[in-house]
């Protein structure tokens, strides 16, 4: 089995690729940061880890990582891990920001999902897609998406 990881650099991505390696899966990590893979040189299971650098959100660099996947064994999975952290709040920053920021953080996950699902239809086989939302892009996205508190007048 082959699989690729978007964003499998560092943090949830890397603990992600770390487990699948470990299963026995031949695992393509995409990072745009070549540095937040060094380690890849150094990992016990190397021969079973490929890196692409690039966006996760290029359609290219996607292809590129999954004709990476199918050389080596047939593609089985996709993990969406890749995001950027970045705030920005609906009632403070302009909306087009909001939007900008909205479509950095969705771009690559769907790209990843259409790459996987043509790949899998066009192989003739199953696979499976995997979002990630961590628990710290979440707390994120509640922080910035909450109304300011208006403060109650003063009773005095």
């Amino acid at each position: 089995m082959s699989c690729v990881v978007t964003g499998g650099g560092r943090g949830v991505g890397r603990g992600i690729v770390e487990r699948l390696v470990g299963g026995g899966t031949v695992v393509v990590v995409i990072e745009r940061d070549a540095d937040a893979v060094s380690w890849v040189q150094r990992h016990p299971y190397r021969d079973r880890l490929v890196t692409v650098i690039g966006d996760a959100a290029d359609e290219g660099v996607a292809d590129r990582a999954a004709d990476l996947a199918e050389r080596v064994q047939p593609m089985s999975g996709w993990v969406n891990n890749a995001a950027v952290f970045r705030d920005a709040s609906v009632h403070e920053a302009p909306v087009g920001e909001v939007v900008d920021l909205i479509t950095r953080n969705l771009r690559p996950a769907v790209v990843g999902a259409a790459t996987a699902v043509r790949r899998f239809l066009a192989a003739g086989t199953a696979g499976a897609i995997v979002n990630i939302s961590s628990t710290r892009r979440a707390a994120r996205c509640r922080g910035a998406c909450r109304t300011p508190r208006r403060r109650r007048p003063s009773r005095g």
